[in-house]
Protein backbone atom coordinates (compact mmCIF):
# COMPACT_ATOMS: atom_id res chain seq x y z
CA UNK A 1 0.00 0.00 0.00
CA UNK A 2 2.82 2.35 0.57
CA UNK A 3 4.73 1.78 -2.71
CA UNK A 4 0.92 2.35 -4.42
CA UNK A 5 0.70 5.93 -2.45
CA UNK A 6 4.32 6.23 -3.60
CA UNK A 7 4.24 5.74 -7.10
CA UNK A 8 0.19 8.20 -6.72
CA UNK A 9 2.19 10.75 -5.56
CA UNK A 10 5.63 10.42 -8.07
CA UNK A 11 3.07 10.74 -10.74
CA UNK A 12 1.01 13.54 -9.46
CA UNK A 13 4.36 15.38 -8.82
CA UNK A 14 5.21 14.90 -12.50
CA UNK A 15 1.68 16.09 -13.70
CA UNK A 16 2.16 19.30 -11.55
CA UNK A 17 5.82 19.58 -13.20
CA UNK A 18 4.49 18.93 -16.86
CA UNK A 19 1.57 21.09 -16.17
CA UNK A 20 4.35 23.91 -14.83
CA UNK A 21 6.15 23.91 -18.17
CA UNK A 22 3.36 24.04 -20.28
CA UNK A 23 1.58 26.73 -18.61
CA UNK A 24 5.12 28.71 -18.19
CA UNK A 25 5.60 28.04 -22.54
CA UNK A 26 1.85 29.43 -23.09
CA UNK A 27 3.02 32.20 -20.64
CA UNK A 28 6.17 33.42 -22.95
CA UNK A 29 4.23 32.68 -25.78
CA UNK A 30 1.22 35.11 -24.96
CA UNK A 31 3.81 37.66 -23.45
CA UNK A 32 5.71 37.85 -26.68
CA UNK A 33 2.22 38.06 -29.03
CA UNK A 34 1.63 41.03 -26.30
CA UNK A 35 5.04 42.63 -26.89
CA UNK A 36 4.88 42.13 -31.09
CA UNK A 37 0.75 43.29 -31.40
CA UNK A 38 1.82 46.46 -29.39
CA UNK A 39 4.65 47.40 -31.49
CA UNK A 40 2.60 46.96 -34.54
CA UNK A 41 -0.29 48.68 -33.29
CA UNK A 42 2.00 51.89 -32.46
CA UNK A 43 3.78 51.20 -35.36
CA UNK A 44 6.93 51.37 -33.81
CA UNK A 45 10.14 50.85 -36.45
CA UNK A 46 7.36 51.45 -39.00
CA UNK A 47 6.15 47.77 -38.23
CA UNK A 48 2.24 47.25 -39.84
CA UNK A 49 2.80 50.50 -41.62
CA UNK A 50 1.71 50.36 -44.92
CA UNK A 51 2.94 53.81 -47.40
CA UNK A 52 -0.86 54.65 -47.77
CA UNK A 53 -1.26 54.89 -43.72
CA UNK A 54 2.44 56.21 -43.44
CA UNK A 55 1.54 59.55 -45.89
CA UNK A 56 -1.26 59.35 -48.49
CA UNK A 57 -1.00 60.24 -51.91
CA UNK A 58 0.66 63.57 -53.07
CA UNK A 59 0.54 64.12 -49.26
CA UNK A 60 -3.03 65.21 -48.66
CA UNK A 61 -3.20 67.62 -51.85
CA UNK A 62 -5.43 66.63 -54.75
CA UNK A 63 -2.89 66.93 -57.68
CA UNK A 64 -3.83 67.21 -61.46
CA UNK A 65 -3.78 64.42 -63.57
CA UNK A 66 -1.31 64.31 -66.64
CA UNK A 67 -3.26 64.97 -69.75
CA UNK A 68 -2.77 62.67 -72.25
CA UNK A 69 -1.39 63.63 -75.86
CA UNK A 70 -2.80 65.26 -78.80
CA UNK A 71 -2.47 61.78 -80.04
CA UNK A 72 -4.04 59.97 -77.21
CA UNK A 73 -1.09 58.46 -76.47
CA UNK A 74 0.31 58.06 -72.63
CA UNK A 75 2.05 61.10 -71.42
CA UNK A 76 6.10 61.04 -70.89
CA UNK A 77 8.62 62.50 -68.94
CA UNK A 78 9.80 65.09 -70.62
CA UNK A 79 13.92 65.95 -71.22
CA UNK A 80 15.31 68.24 -68.36
CA UNK A 81 16.66 70.91 -70.71
CA UNK A 82 12.94 71.93 -71.29
CA UNK A 83 11.96 72.36 -67.62
CA UNK A 84 12.12 76.05 -66.43
CA UNK A 85 12.94 76.30 -63.09
CA UNK A 86 12.79 78.67 -60.10
CA UNK A 87 14.43 77.71 -56.91
CA UNK A 88 13.30 79.57 -53.65
CA UNK A 89 14.09 78.78 -50.16
CA UNK A 90 11.08 78.07 -47.95
CA UNK A 91 13.58 77.25 -44.70
CA UNK A 92 15.90 79.69 -42.33
CA UNK A 93 19.00 77.74 -43.59
CA UNK A 94 21.09 80.64 -45.71
CA UNK A 95 22.15 79.00 -49.58
CA UNK A 96 19.78 75.78 -49.72
CA UNK A 97 18.03 77.29 -52.57
CA UNK A 98 21.54 78.05 -54.44
CA UNK A 99 22.65 74.57 -53.29
CA UNK A 100 19.85 72.58 -54.98
CA UNK A 101 19.45 75.04 -57.88
CA UNK A 102 23.49 74.34 -58.82
CA UNK A 103 22.25 70.49 -58.01
CA UNK A 104 19.40 70.99 -60.91
CA UNK A 105 21.63 72.69 -63.25
CA UNK A 106 23.65 69.78 -63.19
CA UNK A 107 20.92 67.32 -64.40
CA UNK A 108 20.30 69.89 -67.01
CA UNK A 109 16.74 71.48 -65.83
CA UNK A 110 16.99 75.15 -67.29
CA UNK A 111 17.41 77.57 -63.72
CA UNK A 112 15.55 80.87 -64.21
CA UNK A 113 16.50 82.18 -60.71
CA UNK A 114 17.25 81.38 -57.17
CA UNK A 115 15.20 83.42 -54.23
CA UNK A 116 13.90 83.44 -50.49
CA UNK A 117 10.04 81.85 -50.40
CA UNK A 118 7.82 84.38 -48.63
CA UNK A 119 8.24 82.06 -45.47
CA UNK A 120 10.90 80.34 -44.07
CA UNK A 121 8.79 77.85 -42.09
CA UNK A 122 7.00 75.61 -45.09
CA UNK A 123 7.65 72.00 -44.14
CA UNK A 124 6.88 69.91 -47.04
CA UNK A 125 8.68 70.55 -50.66
CA UNK A 126 6.60 71.95 -52.88
CA UNK A 127 6.29 71.90 -56.86
CA UNK A 128 4.05 74.98 -58.08
CA UNK A 129 2.88 74.64 -61.53
CA UNK A 130 0.24 76.07 -64.01
CA UNK A 131 -2.03 73.99 -66.47
CA UNK A 132 0.61 74.27 -69.17
CA UNK A 133 3.37 72.56 -67.73
CA UNK A 134 1.71 69.41 -65.81
CA UNK A 135 4.36 66.82 -67.56
CA UNK A 136 7.38 69.36 -66.98
CA UNK A 137 6.34 69.82 -63.18
CA UNK A 138 6.03 65.50 -62.43
CA UNK A 139 9.16 65.46 -64.58
CA UNK A 140 10.91 67.95 -61.92
CA UNK A 141 9.22 66.13 -59.24
CA UNK A 142 10.42 62.92 -59.75
CA UNK A 143 13.78 64.32 -58.36
CA UNK A 144 12.58 64.74 -55.44
CA UNK A 145 11.52 62.26 -52.65
CA UNK A 146 9.96 64.30 -50.35
CA UNK A 147 7.86 66.92 -53.17
CA UNK A 148 4.05 67.67 -52.81
CA UNK A 149 2.73 69.04 -56.44
CA UNK A 150 0.82 72.35 -56.40
CA UNK A 151 -1.08 73.88 -59.07
CA UNK A 152 -1.76 77.16 -59.50
CA UNK A 153 -3.33 80.05 -61.68
CA UNK A 154 -0.42 80.38 -63.89
CA UNK A 155 -0.37 79.99 -67.56
CA UNK A 156 3.37 80.04 -68.58
CA UNK A 157 5.37 77.03 -67.89
CA UNK A 158 7.69 78.01 -65.53
CA UNK A 159 7.86 75.65 -62.44
CA UNK A 160 8.71 76.87 -59.05
CA UNK A 161 10.12 74.62 -56.39
CA UNK A 162 9.36 75.15 -52.77
CA UNK A 163 12.40 74.04 -50.58
CA UNK A 164 10.84 72.53 -46.96
CA UNK A 165 12.72 71.38 -43.86
CA UNK A 166 12.00 67.65 -45.24
CA UNK A 167 14.40 68.01 -47.94
CA UNK A 168 17.47 66.53 -47.28
CA UNK A 169 18.61 65.35 -50.64
CA UNK A 170 17.90 65.04 -54.64
CA UNK A 171 16.99 61.42 -55.66
CA UNK A 172 19.87 59.74 -57.40
CA UNK A 173 20.28 60.04 -60.95
CA UNK A 174 20.38 56.20 -61.39
CA UNK A 175 16.62 55.94 -59.27
CA UNK A 176 15.29 58.35 -61.85
CA UNK A 177 12.75 57.68 -64.77
CA UNK A 178 14.22 57.78 -67.58
CA UNK A 179 12.88 60.67 -70.65
CA UNK A 180 10.47 59.52 -72.51
CA UNK A 181 9.08 56.95 -70.45
CA UNK A 182 5.35 56.73 -69.21
CA UNK A 183 4.22 59.11 -66.52
CA UNK A 184 2.17 57.18 -63.77
CA UNK A 185 -0.90 59.31 -62.60
CA UNK A 186 -0.69 60.10 -58.72
CA UNK A 187 -3.47 58.22 -57.31
CA UNK A 188 -6.73 60.38 -56.81
CA UNK A 189 -5.98 63.12 -59.09
CA UNK A 190 -8.29 65.15 -61.10
CA UNK A 191 -8.24 66.19 -64.87
CA UNK A 192 -6.70 69.59 -65.06
CA UNK A 193 -9.89 71.50 -66.15
CA UNK A 194 -11.70 69.93 -62.99
CA UNK A 195 -9.67 71.70 -60.82
CA UNK A 196 -11.23 74.87 -59.47
CA UNK A 197 -10.74 77.86 -56.98
CA UNK A 198 -6.79 77.36 -57.73
CA UNK A 199 -4.50 79.96 -55.66
CA UNK A 200 -3.20 82.97 -57.23
CA UNK A 201 0.68 82.42 -59.14
CA UNK A 202 3.05 84.85 -57.45
CA UNK A 203 4.21 87.37 -59.69
CA UNK A 204 7.10 86.46 -61.81
CA UNK A 205 8.21 86.72 -65.40
CA UNK A 206 6.43 85.16 -67.91
CA UNK A 207 8.07 81.84 -69.19
CA UNK A 208 6.47 80.77 -72.56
Amino acid sequence: MAQNNGAREARKAYVRKRQSIVFGIVGVVLVVALVISTLVFFHVGGLGETPQSKESANYGRTAPCVSPAADGSTPKYVDNRSVTVRVLNGTQFSGFAQAVAEALENREFVVQGVDNYDSSKVERTLIVFGKNAIPQAYTLASNFSDAQLVMDDRSDKLVDVVLGATFKDLVPTEDLPKTGSDIPNIEGCKAPDKMTSLPKAPDHTAVG
